[in-house]
């Protein structure tokens, strides 16, 4: 389990059109939201990246940068761009199931064909959401077992103003006996 305020996995992959993504050396002001998303089968997953695509300029005038990724290949992870109409959110790919775990995420098989037709992976991870301050320690996160019942990125974007605002802390840090 990530607990806030401790160093969260390294990440680093490719992106579809800004070169390799290091997570620990992204240079935002504020810190990273990485959307771990199902992949390109995932209908609810294109139109939650399509909602961040919207939020993508706000949470950067706040200093936050934003990236979505999945274990998808450069394929796939572009037919996703290509769908949302993606400009400002960046894409990773290639996440691979054992990162996948390590950031917390669970794993699903395959079942076939999906309402929208296209086939999913064997494998693949489930939703996650994340936002990594720069010093690479975690602020925020939320992991789910279905793709159903995302946070809203409306509601981040909001949160954000009040922790900035406020110089909130991140909370969920106390790993004691309890």
């Amino acid at each position: 389990m990530l607990i806030p305020r401790q160093k969260v996995p390294a990440l680093t992959l490719p992106t579809l059109d800004h070169g390799k993504f290091d997570l620990f050396n992204d240079g935002s002001e504020r810190g990273t939201v990485i959307c771990f998303y199902r992949g390109l089968h995932c209908p609810i997953c294109a139109n939650y990246l399509t909602e961040l695509e919207k939020r993508t300029p706000e949470l950067a005038e706040r200093g936050v940068k934003t990236i979505a990724i999945s274990s998808d290949g450069e394929d796939r992870t572009r037919a996703m761009q290509a769908k949302i109409g993606a400009e400002a959110l960046r894409f990773g790919y290639d996440l691979s199931l054992s990162k996948a775990r390590e950031w917390g995420l669970y794993i699903s098989t395959s079942r076939g064909k999906t309402s929208i037709g296209i086939e999913e992976p064997a494998l693949f991870s489930e939703p996650g959401l994340f936002m990594v301050q720069p010093d690479g320690t975690l602020y925020y996160g939320s992991v789910q077992t279905m793709p159903f019942v995302r946070p809203h990125f409306s509601e981040l974007v909001a949160a954000l103003d009040f922790a900035i605002e406020k110089n909130y802390p991140a909370r969920g840090e106390y790993t004691g006996e309890v």
